[in-house]
């Protein structure tokens, strides 16, 4: 898998929407989605081109991961253990986690935090206001496994298909 599939990955199980920015950082390099109009000038390689296999060949097992650059949600992910695929078994897959991530856009750690004080104190006064802006309740202990499933399936359908053949089987469903 490339590192823009495994971010795709993390937006999938964090139940973010992907219109934010992201950067691995690894071995000394940046990976993102270059912008040949990048104002920073900064030397970036593109994610969809190196493949965490090629990380760990290079010796690199632990590397970071930052999306939206504004909220600053920083990952640092560590490869533990590589094993062989099981055949007829489409990958990604999701096996387990705890707690929900944070909204999109919810300002950073101590945006989410000022957001799950408010959410669990029906009498705040921004109670109502943090209801409206994220469309109904929030359970921090709800991961919503069902959905989290379903958007790694997709992944993992896309994967096994290709993109032009995931396509079409969208478009036979619909």
């Amino acid at each position: 898998m490339s590192l823009k599939g495994l971010h795709d990955v993390i937006q999938a199980v964090m139940l973010f929407q992907d219109y934010h920015l992201f950067e691995f950082k690894a071995g000394g390099r940046c990976y993102d989605v270059p912008d040949p109009e990048d104002l920073y000038e900064r030397k970036t390689f593109a994610a969809r081109n190196v493949h965490i296999a090629a990380l760990i060949e290079r010796g690199i097992a632990t590397f970071k991961y930052t999306y939206d650059f504004g909220d600053n949600w920083q990952h640092t992910i560590t490869v533990e253990e590589v094993e062989d695929g099981s055949p007829g078994i489409e990958y990604p897959r999701f096996v387990d986690g705890q707690r929900r991530a944070p909204p999109e856009d919810v300002g950073s750690t101590s945006g989410f935090e000022e957001f799950l004080k408010v959410m669990a104190k029906p009498r705040h006064p921004r109670h109502r206001e943090f209801v409206r802006w994220y469309g109904g309740r929030f359970d921090p202990v709800d991961i919503s496994v069902d959905i989290v499933q379903d958007r790694v399936a997709r992944l993992a359908r896309r994967r096994t298909l290709g993109k032009a053949g995931f396509a079409k089987s969208q478009n036979q469903q619909h």
